[in-house]
Order: C-alpha cells, then sequence, then structure tokens
C-alpha cells in the first residue's frame, strides 16, 4: 500500500486550515461560535445557524468506528492495488463524522463501535492524509 498515489483532496479557501494542520499531523475541525457544536466538512458558514460565526479548534483526534463498507472494486487509480480496502466513517468524541480509512488494521479487524485515533501516516506529494487505526495501538 502506497498512500502517496491516493487521489489528491481539493484543497479551497475554506479546508485548507483542515489540511494544513493535518500536514502538521493535528486534525482540526470548525466550531460553530453560537451553539459550541462542532462540524465538518469545513464550510464558510454554520450549518447549525447558517451565519459565518465559527472558529477553529484542535479535535482530540480520538472516535468511534460508526460504519464502513470494503471496496472489491478499483474506483481510484492510484488505489487499485490496495483493493480489497476498507472505507470507514468515523464518529469524532466531538460529534462530526469523517469518511476515512484505517492505518495499521485489516478489514476483518473492524468492528462497529470500536475506539479508534487519528494517524498521520503520509499522503500524496505536499499533503498528509489523516487515517484512523485501533486507539489501544496508540500511545
Amino acid at each position: 500500500m502506497s498512500l502517496a498515489t491516493r487521489p489528491r483532496p481539493q484543497i479551497d479557501n475554506w479546508n485548507r486550515p483542515f489540511w494544513d494542520a493535518c500536514n502538521e499531523q493535528r486534525l482540526m475541525l470548525q466550531r460553530c461560535t453560537a451553539t459550541g457544536r462542532c462540524f465538518f466538512p469545513p464550510a464558510p458558514v454554520s450549518p447549525f445557524t447558517g451565519r459565518p460565526e465559527w472558529e477553529w479548534i484542535t479535535a482530540s483526534g480520538r472516535g468511534e468506528l460508526w460504519s464502513f463498507v470494503v471496496f472489491h472494486q478499483s474506483y481510484f487509480p492510484g488505489m487499485k492495488d490496495e483493493l480489497p480496502y476498507p472505507v470507514v466513517m468515523v464518529k469524532l468524541e466531538e460529534g462530526p463524522f469523517l469518511l476515512t480509512n484505517l492505518d495499521g488494521m485489516e478489514a476483518s479487524q473492524a468492528e462497529i463501535g470500536m475506539r479508534l485515533a487519528v494517524r498521520f501516516p503520509g499522503g500524496p506529494e505536499g499533503i498528509t492524509l489523516p487515517q484512523f487505526g485501533s486507539e489501544a495501538g496508540v500511545a
């Protein structure tokens, strides 16, 4: 498996702080200043109020495996050598869901409800992709 061949995310003005933080091995989320609730993906306005009243916070990087599917078909040329691979939905402690992949785990080890922690093993040139692995395997 090579994260270097993964598709590059589309970076814009709203999600650039998220990707910059990932490159620094930190997980950042936007938090609505009116409600105190975090949201993802990054946006110009809070989905809770529709107003541009939010701030960036450093997330705990911990969450729960909410759902997953195992891809057996190649949808991305840079990932065909990884087939089959799991795509997971992690419910972060802060509330939002993050669609990602597993790091250091096989699909057969994934269990709904298991505790996961963010890892930053790499990515395509200039990008670090957040991945999640067993919380027990994190120091």
